[in-house]
């Protein structure tokens, strides 16, 4: 009798913790507390609304730590004014605290909103405002829509931190014949390396409030960028011969090498289209095995 009672409880108690686990999971994104990174945290609900579960999450994102082990990505004097659905689009509206967030934190913790939000179904892109007017960088760039793929590297990993670096980065003059140096602040994804970062902001050309003009195709795909013994290695794909802007070769391969070579890391620089070295440009000029850094360009 006592065995059969106690068999019982046991399969009650089972029953009892199944029943608590069940729900659909859902991942609720959060900054650690240096707020340097993201992490995340399993929340279970059985709500299937789509309007209901967004509240919910919303709650999730703006709940305060148990353990003060993380930043929740909604807190503080940042207040989220509106809300709305439409067409699989998710538009969020903040009040003007948004933008007096740290570049690094602002950038972690529209990450962690998105990845969270995501996971709502019917929901494929989210867009931010502040006080109705579209989210812009701190170049006045708009974010523009976004999903969770935008914080995925090209191998699939997860991106939970960013960093914030200084680059010299150079563009072409208003005539295309030279170079002129252009400072840029950047956060980028500690996945990546500096030398790639350095390749893909040159690819987006000067911002809004920067000197200089575009030098590279922007279709341009970067196959690899290495580092080995001072020699950064940059293998392009064949967009790289079509000049989309009136420049020179020299200041097409310039503007790679000098950039690059601003780092610490990179003495030399070589480039490869498509991993074949020796190819002409419009203008007939062929890519050598490898650049030095070339200051007689630069205004």
């Amino acid at each position: 009798m006592f065995w059969s009672a106690l068999f019982s409880m046991i399969l009650l108690c089972a029953c009892g913790k199944k029943e608590q686990e069940t729900g659909k999971i859902y991942h609720i994104y959060s900054l650690n507390n240096e707020e340097t990174a993201i992490t995340s945290h399993v929340y279970r609900t059985e709500t299937t609304d789509q309007k209901i579960l967004l509240q919910e999450l919303l709650e999730q994102l703006s709940a305060p730590a148990d353990k003060l082990q993380y930043r929740a990505p909604l807190s503080g004097n940042v207040q989220l004014l509106s809300e709305s659905i439409t067409e699989e689009q998710l538009l969020l509206d903040f009040s003007e605290e948004y933008y007096r967030q740290p570049v690094t934190t602002e950038v972690l913790t529209r990450a962690a909103i998105v990845r969270t939000l995501s996971q709502i179904d019917g929901v494929a892109h989210i867009s931010f405002q502040v006080k109705e007017e579209p989210l812009t960088d701190t170049y006045g760039n708009v974010i523009g829509v976004m999903n969770a793929d935008m914080f995925i590297d090209n191998d699939g990993n997860e991106i939970n931190t960013y960093e914030k670096a200084k680059l010299l980065l150079y563009f072409a003059n208003e005539d295309g014949t030279r170079l002129c140096a252009v400072k840029r602040n950047v956060v980028y994804s500690s996945n990546i390396s500096m030398e790639r970062l350095v390749v893909e902001q040159l690819l987006l050309g000067p911002q809004k409030n920067e000197a200089g003009y575009a030098v590279l195709n922007p279709s341009t795909k970067i196959l690899s960028v290495t580092v080995k013994d001072g020699t950064c290695y940059v293998n392009l794909d064949t967009s790289f011969w079509t000049k989309s802007y009136n420049v020179s070769s020299d200041v097409m391969i310039y503007s790679i090498v000098n950039s690059l070579t601003e780092l610490s890391s990179v003495n030399r620089v070589q480039i490869t289209i498509d991993t074949e070295g020796a190819v002409d440009l419009k203008d007939h000029a062929s890519l050598q095995p490898s650049y030095e850094r070339n200051l007689d360009l630069v205004e």
